[in-house]
């Protein structure tokens, strides 16, 4: 296989990255290249998801902490990170896979307290602005994503 350049707003849907002209022609028709059908499936800032968790759980009792441990490992274990306290995120590459994770939070969720599930689009979360003691932080370099197939 010729390993050249590659597209960067063209990803097929099976894992084959575009490298020659003709796989690039292939990636933005629906044609079959080889053994493998490829169909042109853009990564767009209006396809990738972010879910936000934010939760108030009660604390009173030994039960209700153990509740809400067992919540916040099950969502740390499904790949959510905490932004703030009672605020967890997770990226979603598309929006079936962010329905597969607020489906596993909705089967976790504890006995009392409130929790809220908000899900935005990519380009919606960019829109983001985050302070730190009333100074504007600046945004983290996006890194390059790397497919291995």
């Amino acid at each position: 296989m010729f390993f050249g350049r590659i597209k960067k707003n063209c990803l097929p849907a099976y894992g084959v990255i575009p490298t020659t002209p003709a796989a690039e022609f292939a990636c933005k028709k629906k044609i079959q290249v080889g053994n493998v059908n490829m169909k042109a499936e853009r990564l767009n800032a209006y396809r990738i998801m972010w879910i936000m968790v934010l939760f108030d759980l009660p604390t009173e009792t030994k039960k209700d902490r153990k509740n809400y441990a067992d919540f916040r490992k099950k969502m740390q274990k499904d790949g959510f990170t905490m932004f703030q306290f009672s605020a967890y995120l997770r990226h979603c590459a598309s929006r079936e896979n962010m329905e597969v994770h607020v489906k596993r939070i909705k089967t976790n969720l504890p006995p009392r307290g409130h929790v809220g599930i908000l899900t935005v689009t990519d380009k919606q979360f960019g829109m983001m602005q985050v302070f730190y003691g009333g100074m504007k932080k600046e945004k983290a370099p996006v890194p390059q994503q790397l497919e291995m197939f």
